[in-house]
């Protein structure tokens, strides 16, 4: 049995928004004229919906939320961008997605199946990937990238143009002003490694095997004898073999010499505390 779509009385869909089969558009809610929801889309109560948003199937939308907000940027002259949401997201009260910027990429973009809890930001022309979970009121600057798998805790803040790569952990109250590798645990103002995610790995399935050589790559990636470049050559020869060793490798040298990555706590663990890996 197909699902009716929904408009209450006391929304407004401006001529143009393209709505999907089964959605349910709540009382308060504003749908702006370029924006398409797809099928099976909920719009609880007091949800504005501005600019070329695409909202993907399955997802629902709290109140007080704005999405497709012009970009915070001073450099947008006001050119058409984009705002596109995956499929089956959460994203609870008061969350806000802008557009890209004009003179960027031109979009932001939000991965399936993403968790998005009140007081959420993700700026424009971010890039976040699929199955993200951003605690109460974590918030993106401008131009991040945001891997898959993600978790970034409570009043946390990422820097603009801050890349973070999958499976990583952001803690809660911290400040993320360089790159996040993949795998690891990162927390503090401002923030350094504190090890990798291991809990995280075996959730996602990845062999102990797999993680006794991430393990030995992080040691070795971050030994303070030897300087990063060079251990970044040394792990590239010894860990060729491991999709996992070399995603963190990659991740740090794709952006050049002169990008500032987070390290490890400075005379702290130089690994994480589960032994079990």
């Amino acid at each position: 049995m197909t699902i009716e779509t929904f408009i209450h009385p006391a929304a407004v869909v401006e001529s143009g928004a393209q709505i999907g089969v089964g959605a349910r558009i709540g009382p308060f809610c504003h749908v702006g004229a370029e924006a398409v929801l797809g099928d099976n889309v909920e719009l609880v109560s007091h949800v504005s919906v501005l600019g070329a948003t695409t909202i993907g199937s399955g997802t629902k939308v709290w109140p007080m939320s704005v999405l497709g907000g012009p970009p915070q940027n001073t450099k947008h002259k006001g050119g058409r961008t984009t705002l596109v949401i995956g499929a089956n997201c959460t994203i609870r009260e008061n969350v806000t997605m802008h557009l890209g910027t004009d003179n960027s990429r031109g979009e932001t973009t939000i991965g399936d199946n993403g968790n998005f809890l009140a007081y959420a930001h993700v700026g424009h022309d971010s890039v976040v990937g699929k199955n993200a979970t951003f605690a109460n009121g974590a918030t993106l600057g401008g131009h991040c990238e945001i891997g898959d798998n993600v978790y970034i805790g409570g009043l946390s803040a990422v820097h603009q143009f801050v890349r973070v790569g999958d499976n990583a952990f952001l803690a809660g109250c911290s400040a993320f002003v360089g790159d996040v590798i993949p795998y690891a645990i990162a927390m503090g103002n401002r923030a350094s490694l504190r090890g990798l995610n291991i809990v995280g790995l075996k959730r996602a399935g990845l062999p102990r095997s797999e993680i006794y050589l991430l393990r030995r790559a992080y040691r070795m990636i971050f030994d303070r004898t030897r300087t990063v470049g060079e251990n970044l050559e040394l792990a590239r020869a010894e860990f060729s073999g491991s999709p996992a060793a070399m995603k963190i490798i990659d991740f740090m040298t794709s952006r050049g010499k002169r990008h500032y990555a987070v390290p490890p706590l400075k005379g702290g663990a130089d690994d994480d505390a589960d032994d079990e890996g």
